[in-house]
């Protein structure tokens, strides 16, 4: 598919290098074809990093896709040069008006502090509630998964004893789920992260559904207001050696990191990890944007964006 992002995002490089159809914008705006408005708030340190990997799992469809790029105003980035961050990125006083068929809430290593103690969080809060009548299908990842649950439902992370990282089996707990179409009952997803979300805080409450779980690493996928919100808590569009590169960083910082589970084979970090996660994790994403956003949303996407909560995006399925 054809993601339409601007002619000079380092990504771009990478993604054709991969033979990802990636269409700038002068080719672009030959096609008379409305493309999907994406917004992807990107609350990583290592935002090139981040950028190219979501955009490489939003590739996978026929669908044109315009990409904008928001940062935070109250916190600037240090690991991202200034430049990067000037040219392609936006905060949202200047997406404000805007309204997007999907967007994106990225995590951020801000875990083990308070919601409220997050320099942050009152912008971040303000932009979730903004997701609520101008976007049309909001995908939360890891951190902003756990900070959209707590926002929008009360629901608590609690710390765990030590970090949840490696790669794990989760189970599809509703098969004819769109989002989850063409899944294995059983698939493999990475996770990175200290804190967690649990399944009984998750099921009591009338609102969420518990689409995807595992085992060893608990809460998956969660989804609410019938598809207008989900919120995912693992990583799955992390490059191969993405989870390689946090445990040696974290070991040169003298952490004593544990090995990443089911990861380097025999747990051995001199040796090369498979990836086991890769198809599922594009599939995600196809599945989210052509069943949750492409199918459901407004065609004048000023139109209203469905802000009743109550509505099924699936009503007009056959428009």
């Amino acid at each position: 598919m054809p993601i339409k992002i601007a002619d000079s995002l380092p990504a771009r490089a990478v993604l054709e290098s991969e033979n990802i159809f990636v269409m700038t914008e002068r080719r672009a705006i030959t096609q008379d074809i409305r493309p999907l408005r994406i917004g992807l708030l990107n609350l990583m340190p290592l935002k090139i990093t981040t950028e190219t990997q979501i955009l490489r799992c939003l590739s996978n469809t026929p669908l044109q896709i315009e990409i904008d790029l928001v940062q935070t105003e109250t916190y600037k980035s240090t690991h991202t040069p200034e430049d990067h961050l000037l040219t392609f990125y936006k905060t949202f006083n200047e997406i404000k008006d805007n309204r997007y068929d999907g967007f994106i809430i990225t995590g951020a290593p801000v875990e083990m502090m308070d919601y409220e103690q997050v320099d942050y969080w009152p912008e971040l809060t303000t932009i979730m509630e903004w997701t609520k009548t101008h976007v049309h299908s909001t995908l939360h990842i890891c951190w902003g998964a756990q900070a959209g649950l707590y926002y929008h439902y009360g629901i608590p992370k609690y710390i765990l004893p030590e970090k949840m990282s490696g790669i794990f089996e989760h189970r599809v707990l509703y098969p004819t789920e769109p989002l989850l179409r063409g899944f294995n009952d059983t698939f493999c997803a990475p996770h990175s992260r200290h804190t967690e979300i649990r399944a009984k805080d998750v099921q009591k409450h009338p609102e969420l559904k518990l689409l995807s779980l595992s085992d060893e690493a608990g809460v998956y996928i969660v989804e609410a207001r019938s598809g207008r919100q989900f919120f995912v808590m693992g990583h799955s569009e992390y490059d191969k050696d993405t989870l390689k590169q946090e445990y040696f960083r974290d070991l040169g910082k003298g952490m004593n990191p544990q090995i990443p589970k089911h990861y380097f084979p025999n747990d051995d970090p001199k040796r090369e990890p498979p990836v086991t996660w890769r198809s599922h994790g594009h599939l995600l994403y196809t599945n989210w944007l052509n069943y949750y956003v492409y199918q459901t949303t407004p065609y004048v996407v000023n139109d209203d964006m469905h802000s009743d909560i109550n509505v099924d995006p699936f009503d007009d399925w056959d428009k």
